[in-house]
C-alpha cells in the first residue's frame, strides 16, 4: 500500500491492543481503517519493483557474501558439505547439481516423483530431497497448471474455436502432455520451445511416446526474443509460461517475453502463466543450490502477485482467475487476451 501511517504510543509494552489505556490506539487504528473505505487507496505501481523496494533488497541480500566468520558463514558451509554427500548418493541431488536445481531436467524428475539412488539410503536421502516443501509445491502447482489448460481448452471449444497451444519454457512438457492426454480429445495444435537442447530432446521423445506427434512438436527458442515468441505459432489460443519467470529477476526481460505472448495469442485467448509471491526456503536455495546458469548461485527475486499481475494486465490480458498452493508458495493464473 502507498497509504501508510507510524504511531508512537508512550506508556504501551507488547500487546498493543490489549494494554489498560488502549482506547488511544484502537481509536487510530479504527479512524484509518475507516478511512480507508471512505477513499480507496490508489493502486501501486509495481514496475520498478525489479530495481527498488523489498523484494529487491531481499534478493541483494541473498546474493551478498556472508561474513568470513559469522555464525551463518559457517552454518551454511556444513550445509553444502552435507550436499556435496548427498549428491554422491542421490539421483536427484547428482542431477541437480549437473544440471541446475531450476533446470528442466529437475523438474521433470520433482513431477515424476520416484525416489532414487546408491542402496537404502541413497533412496532415503532423495525421498527427503523430494519431499522438500518447495517440490512438493512445485508438484501442486502442476496440478493447477493442468486444471486451468483443461478449463481453457473447455471454453474454446464450448465457442467454437480451435485449441493450439504454445508454451515457450516448457521444460520436459510433461505438464502440458499430461493435461492433453487427461483431456481426451486432442488439441488442434501444440508447439512446445525451450532454450535447452537437453529439454527440446527429452521433449520430443516424450511427444513420441505418448502418440501426439501429429499434432505436437517441439523447438529451440528463446523465451525472452519478442519477435521469436511472436512468430512462434501465430493465432495461438492457449499461450502457457510455467515456471520461468520466478527464475529471472529483471522486469524487462519479462515485459520483452510477454510482448510476443501478446502477438501470438489471438483476441480472446488465454494466458496461463505462474508467479512465486513467496518462498520457505529462499535462503537455502541462495546458499546452498546452483542454478542452470553455469554452476552459479540459484538466488531468486520474489514476485508479489500484485506486479506479476500488472505485467501481465500492461501486455494486454484481463486475469480472470488463479490458483494458489496450501502454503501459499506458487500460483497458477489465467487470463484472457484483449482486443489489440
Amino acid at each position: 500500500s502507498a497509504v501508510k501511517e507510524r504511531h508512537v504510543l508512550d506508556g504501551f509494552f507488547h500487546d498493543t491492543l490489549g494494554e489498560a489505556n488502549r482506547e488511544g490506539a484502537v481509536g487510530l487504528a479504527r479512524g484509518f481503517i475507516l478511512r480507508q473505505f471512505d477513499e480507496p487507496s490508489p493502486a501501486v505501481d509495481m514496475g520498478d519493483a525489479d530495481k527498488r523496494g523489498a523484494t529487491y533488497e531481499e534478493s541483494q541480500a541473498l546474493a551478498a557474501s556472508l561474513p568470513a566468520n559469522s555464525l551463518r558463514h559457517w552454518y551454511w558451509k556444513l550445509y553444502r558439505g552435507m550436499l556435496n554427500f548427498g549428491v554422491k548418493i542421490s539421483e536427484g541431488l547428482s542431477l541437480g547439481r549437473r544440471t541446475g536445481f531450476d533446470s528442466g531436467s529437475t523438474l521433470d524428475y520433482v513431477y515424476r516423483n520416484e525416489a532414487k539412488g546408491m542402496g537404502p539410503i541413497g533412496r532415503f536421502v532423495d525421498r527427503n530431497y523430494l519431499n522438500a516443501i518447495g517440490w512438493r509445491g512445485i508438484r501442486q502447482r502442476k496440478v493447477h497448471l493442468e486444471e486451468l489448460l483443461r478449463g481453457a481448452m473447455t471454453r474454446l471449444r464450448a465457442d467454437g474455436r480451435e485449441v493450439r497451444v504454445l508454451d515457450i519454457a516448457a521444460g520436459h512438457g510433461r505438464y502440458v502432455i499430461d493435461a492433453l492426454m487427461a483431456e481426451g480429445t486432442p488439441p488442434d495444435s501444440v508447439v512446445l520451445r525451450d532454450y535447452s537442447d537437453i529439454n527440446v530432446r527429452d521433449g520430443g521423445r516424450l511427444i513420441e511416446e505418448r502418440g501426439l506427434g501429429n499434432v505436437a512438436r517441439f523447438v529451440k527458442g528463446d523465451a525472452f526474443d519478442t519477435e521469436s515468441v511472436a512468430n512462434a505459432q501465430p493465432g495461438t489460443t492457449v499461450g502457457i509460461v510455467s515456471g520461468l519467470y520466478e527464475l529471472i529477476p529483471s522486469n524487462e526481460m519479462i515485459r520483452a517475453s510477454l510482448a510476443g505472448m501478446a502477438r501470438a495469442v489471438e483476441p480472446g485467448g488465454y494466458l496461463i502463466y505462474t508467479g512465486q509471491p513467496w518462498h520457505p526456503q529462499l535462503e537455502m536455495i541462495a546458499r546452498a543450490l546452483t542454478s542452470h546458469r553455469a554452476g552459479e548461485a540459484w538466488v531468486m527475486r520474489r514476485r508479489t502477485q500484485a506486479e506479476m499481475d500488472q505485467l501481465v494486465r500492461e501486455a494486454g490480458f484481463e486475469k480472470i482467475e488463479q490458483r494458489i498452493d496450501e502454503w501459499g508458495i506458487f500460483t497458477v493464473s489465467i487470463a484472457r487476451r484483449l482486443p489489440a
